[in-house]
C-alpha cells in the first residue's frame, strides 16, 4: 500500500479517535483476475460505514456484513480468502475465477496510524511490520524498494510515496506536471539553477533544488522506481541531466521537443559517454500522442505515458 490510500488511513483515524470500532481489510495476496492489487485498503467502522475498497465493489458487502457479525468481536487479525471456487468467484463477481485473501484486523492500533498518517504527510517512507499472533504493529523507516509480505507470522506493507518523478526545469509546463504527478501519488523534485525560476516553485508538497541538474541527479541518487523528464527546452540543461539519467535504472527518462530536436538530442549524446542503448531508452517527444497543446494538456500526456511505462503497457508509435 502507498499514500493513495491516504483517504481511508485518515477516516480509520477520525473514526478510531471519536470512539467508533474499525477493522482495517488489507488485500495480501490475489489470484487470477482480481480487480483490486495486493495492499489495497479498506476501513469498516462498526455502524457499517466503509471507505476505501478490496474489490471494487465485488465483495464489500459481504466483508462488511463479516466484520460487523463477527469479525469486531475479535482481537486478532484473521484471514478471509473470497473466490476460492468458480462458483463462489461468480457469486462475488469477481472477473475470470479471480481470488482474493484479504487480512482484516478488527483492532487497529490509533497510536500507529497516526504516526503512519505524520510520515506520509512528511513524505517519508515507513515500513509496519503486523504480528499476526499478537495483532500489534511495529513501525520503521522504509524504502521505495521494499516488497510486501504476508505469511503465516507477519505482514510487512510499506506506506508512502514509493514512486519518485524528478522534473528538470521550474515553468509552467513543469508546475502542471508536477501537480498531476503529485495527485498519482508520486515523490516530486524540480531542479532549476536559473535564478529567475527560484521563486517559481511555491508548493510544499514539491521539492524544488536550485543546482545543475546533472549534478543534482547524481546526489540524490536514481533509482528503478524513478522517472526523469526533462522540460526546459534548454540544451545546456536537460542533455546534461539525461546524460546520467539515461545510465541510470530510472524506470522512465522523457525529454520535451519535436520529433527533429529529438533525434538531434540523440545524436548528440551519443558523442558523449552514452550508448546507443541507452539512448534508446529516451522517451521523446516526451508524452503520449493525444493532440495535446495547452500546459495542462501536455502535462496529461506525459503522466498518461510515465503510468504506461510504470505498468509495462506497450507504448503506440509516436506520429
Amino acid at each position: 500500500m502507498n499514500s493513495t490510500d491516504l483517504s481511508v488511513l485518515k477516516a480509520a483515524v477520525d473514526w478510531l479517535k471519536s470512539g467508533h470500532s474499525v477493522a482495517i481489510a488489507t488485500v495480501v495476496q490475489t489470484w487470477g483476475s482480481a480487480p483490486r492489487p495486493i495492499g489495497s485498503w479498506l476501513a469498516i467502522r462498526g455502524d457499517g460505514q466503509v471507505t476505501g475498497s478490496v474489490s471494487g465493489g465485488c465483495v464489500e458487502d459481504d466483508l462488511i456484513r463479516r466484520v460487523q457479525t463477527e469479525i469486531l468481536t475479535r482481537d486478532l487479525p484473521e484471514m478471509v480468502v473470497y473466490g476460492v471456487s468458480q462458483q463462489e468467484a461468480a457469486r462475488f463477481g469477481l472477473p475470470c475465477g479471480g481470488t482474493l485473501r484479504l487480512l482484516v484486523e478488527p483492532k487497529p492500533e490509533l497510536a500507529i496510524l497516526e504516526a503512519i498518517l505524520g510520515s506520509i504527510s512528511n513524505h517519508q517512507i515507513t515500513s509496519r511490520t503486523v504480528d499476526l499472533a499478537t495483532g500489534k504493529s511495529t513501525l520503521e523507516a522504509g524504502n521505495r524498494n521494499e516488497a510486501f509480505i504476508c505469511d503465516e507470522r507477519l505482514m510487512k506493507t510499506t506506506y508512502g510515496p514509493r514512486w519518485r518523478m524528478v522534473i528538470i526545469g521550474a515553468g509552467q509546463l513543469s508546475l502542471y506536471t508536477a501537480d498531476f504527478a503529485l495527485a498519482l501519488d508520486f515523490e516530486v523534485i524540480v531542479i532549476d539553477p536559473r535564478e529567475e525560476y527560484a521563486e517559481g516553485i511555491n508548493r510544499e508538497q514539491i521539492q524544488f533544488i536550485k543546482g545543475m541538474p546533472d549534478d543534482v541527479l547524481l546526489e540524490i541518487g536514481v533509482d528503478s522506481h524513478t522517472a526523469v523528464v526533462a522540460l526546459t527546452h534548454d540544451p545546456k540543461l536537460d542533455d546534461m541531466a539525461l546524460m546520467e539519467a539515461l545510465k541510470s535504472p530510472a524506470f522512465y527518462v522523457g525529454a520535451l521537443g519535436s520529433r527533429i530536436n529529438t533525434q538531434k538530442r540523440k545524436d548528440r549524446l551519443l558523442e558523449f559517454d552514452v550508448t546507443q542503448e541507452q539512448v534508446e531508452r529516451l522517451h521523446g517527444p516526451v508524452g503520449l500522442f493525444i493532440g495535446a497543446l495547452t500546459p495542462p494538456e501536455i502535462a496529461v500526456s506525459i503522466l498518461a505515458e510515465v503510468i504506461a511505462v510504470k505498468y509495462g503497457v506497450p507504448i503506440p508509435q509516436k506520429v
